[in-house]
């Protein structure tokens, strides 16, 4: 018996050292239940629950689809979220304590649960059901949802009830579908605003020409919000009358407080994990929290990539094909014959480059902190991965040389680095304001020698170009709308870039997008008068040769005497020859985007142009829709003395 339960214990401890524990990451929309003793938040798709104590976490939902922005009634007895298991995005609720659970909206529209009134029996959601997005309300026992606002409240969210029965909310895009965006400064930035459905009263309470928003409030009706009017970042602050008292001085952001209905605790997340702030204490602390995944017996696993790569590139002997599909990275020979998933741990695969030794990759993945960091990995098995960089931030769309001995590439959403590729460092090239999204890749000349990218300028893309040795940048257009997607013409000649030159491009994107090109230096095409007279010069050559043949006899002595001296002019203009003087562009770039040149269709819109060039000819690949309203790709080849023949690839 003794030895049965001694069996039955390391058994059940084989079980629990099976259940892998790690500190969580990426929760978010988490909320506190009345008395701040019990965090609620989505994770992995679900609903879990953890102490603000720290420690191990439990699931909650587990539903089909994703279940979020959860919200405990102030009565402590339910729990409403959103949910879209049957494909929408609907109100759901549940009893805190475990119970059915049940489905009080039905709608195509997103339905982003808010907060609760006072008196636990309504919720209060975000929906676009009408118009861009508004406020509306559902009674837990289901039925119609009522609208707050009328149509002069069109992009209404973040809804909260003060205990007075005042509708706090915020009335931006910059605050819901933006948020992500800091620093914002303009016409569009969010205030804390009210609405009194009982005596049709509207307040404004913030004037900051910045971001005041995420409004929640306790039950003595002490409201707290985030602003960035310190320091840029997000930070937790409370309102006393109209003063704003800041809580937090971060030099990171925080995102969407939420206080407990007693007003001891706010939680809030912030570097992708959750903290909590103690009204009394005034301190903010991390909240260490474990989440116990089951581990399973791994299995074969068939890949669909049809439709679905993401990134490739082919190795510098043509013979072989790296790709990325659904996070996973994979090698094969050149026609996808024999394909190999090549072990990347965790984390997702999202770019791909081929070495110069045609077996090594560098590839971007997200780390164990979910930035994208790069790693080189062996495609024939002889090393394993290694990581390269090793950063808080995202270091993406890298862009190889000609000779694949240096890359280039974006850190974060200031920084444009080089990684030389034999050693496997980096350095930092410029800092500028390039933004985390929306961002063509950087390139090089075809001699190495520059790097072309953008940056952003009152919200537009400006191409610039930086010379490598001399560490001077040039702005290349300065016009007030978008020139983005530069691509260097194979002969150095020309920069060749996408733009909507009647429009910006802030905030819709390019909407009438062109092909164009602008010139690095003064040059003309060549003449058919100079290609015509070399028809002839092959005869004048043969005569010039016949009379050298005949002096040749004559200068043999002199040639003897003068041996020595002709060496040391022959090592004179050896080490002459062997100098490469480098000297930076020299552009007026006002004078030049007069010189800007539309080279594509003048219908349609075109994007992800590419070229390449074989001789005399260069070839520009690219999209279009101006055939037929229909997206193909085209290509336009240029050669000497040919018109350009643009014709469906």
């Amino acid at each position: 018996m003794q030895k049965f339960l001694l069996l039955l214990s390391l058994t059940f401890l084989t079980l629990i050292l099976n259940a892998q524990s790690n500190e969580a990451y990426f929760m978010s929309h988490s909320t506190l239940t009345p008395d701040g003793q019990t965090i609620i938040f989505d994770y992995d798709n679900d609903l879990w629950k953890v102490s603000t104590a720290g420690g191990s976490a439990s699931r909650l939902t587990a539903m089909d689809g994703n279940e979020q922005y959860p919200r405990v009634s102030p009565d402590g007895k339910w729990l409403a979220f959103s949910g879209n298991q049957y494909g929408g995005t609907d109100v759901y609720i549940m009893p805190l304590n475990g119970g059915d659970i049940k489905q009080l909206t039905y709608h195509e529209a997103f339905d982003h649960v808010d907060s609760w009134s006072w008196d636990s029996k309504n919720i209060y959601f975000t929906s676009n059901r009408y118009n861009r997005q508004s406020g509306y309300k559902v009674s837990i026992d289901g039925g119609t949802p009522v609208r707050l606002f009328a149509n002069y409240f069109n992009t209404v969210h973040s809804i909260v009830e003060h205990p007075n029965g005042e509708i706090f909310f915020n009335e931006t895009w910059e605050s819901k579908s933006s948020a992500n965006r800091k620093r914002y400064k303009g016409a569009y930035n969010p205030d804390l605003q009210s609405y009194n459905p009982k005596t049709k009263e509207f307040k404004v309470y913030t004037s900051w020409n910045g971001k005041d928003f995420w409004p929640t409030f306790d039950k003595q009706g002490k409201i707290y919000f985030v602003s960035d009017e310190a320091n840029g970042e997000y930070n937790l602050y409370e309102l006393e009358g109209k003063n704003k008292k800041q809580l937090s001085k971060f030099n990171t952001s925080i995102s969407r407080p939420q206080v407990s209905a007693n007003g001891e605790k706010i939680v809030f997340e912030k570097d992708y994990q959750l903290w909590v702030y103690d009204v009394k204490s005034k301190d903010s602390k991390k909240v260490n929290i474990n989440i116990f995944n089951n581990s399973v017996l791994t299995k074969s696993q068939d890949f669909d990539v049809k439709g679905k790569i993401e990134s490739f590139d082919v190795s510098p002997d043509g013979k072989k094909m790296a790709f990325v599909s659904r996070g996973k990275l994979f090698a094969s020979d050149i026609k996808g014959q024999f394909v190999n998933l090549l072990s990347t741990g965790t984390g997702r695969v999202l770019e791909v480059n081929w070495m110069a030794d045609n077996k090594t990759m560098i590839y971007g993945k997200t780390n164990e902190n979910g930035y994208a960091n790069y790693f080189t990995i062996a495609a024939d098995g002889s090393s394993a991965e290694k990581q390269i960089t090793n950063v808080s931030r995202n270091d993406r769309d890298l862009s190889l040389n000609h000779d694949k001995s240096m890359g280039v590439y974006i850190s974060g959403r200031d920084e444009v680095r080089t990684i030389d590729l034999k050693s496997l460092t980096t350095s930092l090239i410029v800092k500028d304001e390039i933004w985390g999204f929306q961002n063509p890749a950087p390139g090089f000349s075809p001699d190495g020698e520059y790097v072309v990218f953008t940056v952003r300028r009152n919200f537009e893309q400006d191409i610039v170009v930086h010379h490598l040795k001399s560490k001077t940048t040039t702005n290349l257009t300065k016009t007030a709308i978008t020139e983005t997607n530069p691509v260097w013409s194979p002969d150095g000649k020309w920069i060749y870039f996408i733009s909507d030159r009647l429009g910006p491009g802030y905030p819709y994107g390019l909407r009438d997008a062109h092909i164009y090109r602008i010139p690095l230096e003064k040059h003309e095409d060549p003449y058919k008068s100079d290609k015509y007279a070399e028809l002839f010069a092959a005869d004048s050559t043969k005569k010039d040769d016949v009379k050298k043949e005949d002096k040749q006899d004559e200068k043999k002595d002199d040639k003897k005497s003068d041996k020595k001296d002709d060496k040391k002019d022959d090592k004179k203009d050896e080490k002459k020859d062997s100098i490469k003087i480098v000297t930076p562009l020299s552009i007026n770039p006002e004078g030049l985007t007069r010189l800007v040149e539309q080279v594509g269709p003048t219908f349609g819109t075109q994007s992800n142009l590419f070229l390449s060039k074989k001789d005399d000819k260069i070839t520009m690949i690219f999209a279009s829709n101006h055939s037929e309203g229909k997206s193909n790709w085209w290509k336009t080849t240029y050669e000497p003395f040919t018109p350009p023949k643009t014709e469906k690839n």
